[in-house]
């Protein structure tokens, strides 16, 4: 005779029903597993990335060359900062206005002239394996920054390892690589955002429970699937059901919790603090970034644009002024601001930057092309000085002339921020032990020094 579970239902009825059907959630979006290796012990910190996808021009940011030749120059005026010897962009004047509260470098370069396998580069601190040209994502990639924190650390109870919005950088079957995982699997895979936060109707359905089920109802039901787990002991060792398993926890721990649902509602926000971030889709989501911070998520990326939104190779100064420079310089000062009055830079690295640069020289059609050989990078909070200028590029904005500093001194910085030691071992899906970065701290953001 079948032996009843104590809230009513049979072993044998337990044993027919799946493991998602029992929670009632969708899962994917969850899949945050227990951590590996040893923990650093200084204090761990968060990471909000603002990603350009496309690729900004340095030259109509923060290098401008006002002293070149037209063809180099551009056609915009140049505004003073607040930091001695930063220039900035006259379409960047509220940035322009807050440069004590963050540092640039301007000396970053490396070789991938492709969008994909330099958004990878860029994304994980590391050169994309088996990279030659549009090489999309793949289970044979470095880890992104999130994932490469929760193979160490494990996600924070009720939250995700990382969060990604408000879109994956994706163009037709091209999925750029540098968004999940990678090798270390799909229990470490971010949180993807898929919707537009500055819609009326935005909503997350996967933090939510099913319609007509409490909270408790959720609780209810792990302690169903531990019974089931009991008696079946042996499904448990199956690697694809343990997988399941540390996903349900997750969920169920994120559903329950409540922060990271909260930091979702963006209606709790005052309509004026909205309105300062900008009423578009890159200010709601630099603002849900921060609220998503302030819930202990560890990772957040807040990208500005699909794909290519800064791949400007023609009409570059109409596009810029119109579509791309105001928003960005509204958003982002409207972060910094917030972050600053809330005390979360303090705990938080926040880097802006694309993929790469654009050609100094504009092109017949207005436009600048792909440049990795050097281009700038805004970098603020978690102890780095602000107010400082790292690096400096040569008269027309090519090379650098001052020491460079690659993705991989960035993922090392950014790994060393999150409270992992950059150099450690991580295993592939061959269970080989493979170095999880080869660069270096980039130390100037830290201790002020010039270069």
């Amino acid at each position: 005779m079948p032996t009843p579970h104590p809230i009513g239902v049979t072993r044998r009825e337990l044993l027919q029903v799946g493991y998602s059907g029992l929670l009632g959630v969708g899962l994917s979006s969850f899949a945050r597993a227990g951590s590996s290796g040893t923990t650093p012990a200084k204090k761990p910190k968060s990471l909000l990335i603002v990603f350009l996808t496309g690729a900004a021009s340095h030259h109509e940011t923060f290098d401008p060359k006002p002293d070149a030749p037209p063809e180099i120059r551009g056609e915009y005026q140049t505004i003073r900062t607040r930091t001695p010897g930063l220039l900035a962009s006259e379409h960047l004047p509220k940035l322009a206005a807050r440069s004590n509260l963050y540092s640039v470098i301007r000396s970053l370069a490396h070789r991938e002239n492709n969008h994909l396998v330099a958004t990878h580069h860029v994304l994980t601190g590391n050169v994309q394996p088996g990279a030659f040209f549009d090489k999309i994502a793949s289970r044979d990639d470095f880890p992104n920054y999130a994932a490469g924190r929760s193979y160490f650390r494990g996600a924070p109870e009720g939250t995700p390892c990382g969060v990604n919005l408000p879109t994956y950088l994706m163009e037709g079957p091209l999925l750029w690589p540098g968004q999940h995982a990678g090798f270390l699997g799909p229990k470490h895979d971010v949180m993807q955002i898929t919707q537009d936060p500055n819609r009326r109707d935005f909503r997350v359905d996967n933090l939510r429970p099913s319609a007509g089920m409490e909270v408790n109802d959720l609780r209810d039901r792990m302690a169903l699937l531990s019974a089931v787990n009991d008696q079946r002991k042996w499904l448990a060792e199956a690697g694809e059901t343990k997988k399941l398993t540390d996903q349900q926890h997750q969920a169920l721990s994120v559903l329950t919790s409540g922060k990271v649902a909260r930091a979702f509602d963006l209606d709790q926000e005052p309509a004026g603090v909205r309105d300062r971030y900008g009423r578009h889709a890159f200010g709601q989501s630099c603002l849900l970034a921060r609220r998503l911070i302030e819930a202990g998520v560890p990772v957040v990326q807040a990208n500005m644009g699909r794909v290519q939104n800064w791949d400007s190779h023609g009409n570059i100064f109409n596009r810029l002024k119109k579509d791309l420079l105001p928003p960005l310089d509204t958003a982002v000062s409207a972060l910094l601001d917030d972050m600053t009055a809330r005390g979360l830079l303090d705990d938080t690295l926040v880097m802006m930057l694309g993929e790469f640069g654009r050609e100094p020289k504009i092109n017949k059609e207005v436009g600048r092309e792909h440049w990795a050989p050097c281009f700038s990078g805004l970098f603020a909070g978690a102890g780095v000085v602000p107010g400082t200028v790292i690096g400096k590029s040569d008269k027309n904005g090519a090379y650098p002339v001052t020491a460079p500093y690659s993705p991989d001194d960035i993922g090392a910085t950014v790994y060393s921020v999150l409270g992992v030691d950059p150099h450690a071992d991580v295993r592939d899906r061959l269970n080989r032990p493979v170095q999880l970065n080869r660069g270096q701290v980039i130390r100037p953001l830290f201790d002020g020094s010039a270069d």
